[in-house]
């Protein structure tokens, strides 16, 4: 294990020579974020990274474009692993607001709670949180897929775009308002629909689908359990009816 207690201190060609171990530990009690992330953004593939005493600090693992691994052991704040494009980025605590936006590929996993708007405007990957899910999660997603292993708050997937959202416990109000084409999966009850979100009916492809998803994020819960939302697709039409009157 090689220990990054100041990751600024490392020259280019330093970097170069420690690049053949695999494992690196940053603690944040000694480091500033920002050189942590530096560290990650020079960091290459197949590397293992360890981020300890987090301290809820934010932005943490930002901008992740190499096949790594990164653990954060314990809570981070606001836009963790945000705009994630490789690898793997694991919070054993809970994480703030902005979780994994604008995620493009790779997997980020909670194994606490998220606050709002977790994994907003994901173009791709995979957000896998354990616990529950504040106002917001998955807003203008994109073709991220979205696993939460509790509930979610009112407003998510608001506007969604692409992707899948699974929620394996309860979904608050105002589910899918103003969805396009993203597809939800609720195994609990749901407060309400919002404009032009309907349940639809799960045929086989469906359950596939979901038990992917559901794999994926190491989950056991039966697909059959679930209900299967997404848009009535009246909004995508104008309706002179709708428009102002002058």
């Amino acid at each position: 294990m090689v220990t990054l207690t100041a990751p600024e201190t490392l020259t280019p060609a330093a970097a170069q020579q420690i690049a053949v171990v695999d494992s690196f530990s940053v603690d944040l009690n000694d480091s500033p974020v920002r050189d942590l992330n530096q560290a990650l953004h020079n960091a290459i593939d197949g590397q293992v990274w360890t981020v300890a005493n987090p301290g809820g600090k934010h932005s943490l693992a930002v901008g992740i474009d190499a096949d790594i691994s990164v653990t954060i052991k314990g809570h981070a704040g606001y836009y963790a692993a945000g705009m994630h494009q490789k690898g793997e980025v694991t919070i054993t605590g809970n994480a703030g607001v902005g979780l994994a936006e604008n995620i493009m590929s790779g997997k980020v996993h909670v194994r606490g709670d998220a606050s709002q708007s977790a994994a907003a405007t994901g173009h791709g990957g995979l957000v896998v949180i354990d616990g529950n899910a504040g106002a917001r999660c998955g807003i203008s997603m994109k073709g991220v897929d979205i696993v939460v292993g509790g509930n979610i708050g009112h407003m998510s997937a608001f506007m969604a775009q692409a992707g899948r959202l699974v929620v394996c416990g309860d979904a608050g109000d105002a589910l899918g308002d103003s969805i396009y084409e993203a597809r939800i999966y609720v195994k609990g009850t749901v407060a309400s629909l919002g404009a032009d979100c309907i349940e639809k009916p799960m045929e086989a492809e469906h359950l596939d689908e979901l038990e992917g998803l559901l794999a994926a994020a190491g989950r056991t819960d039966n697909p059959a359990d679930f209900k299967r939302y997404g848009s009535a697709r009246n909004l995508y039409h104008f309706s002179v009816h709708n428009s102002a009157s002058y």
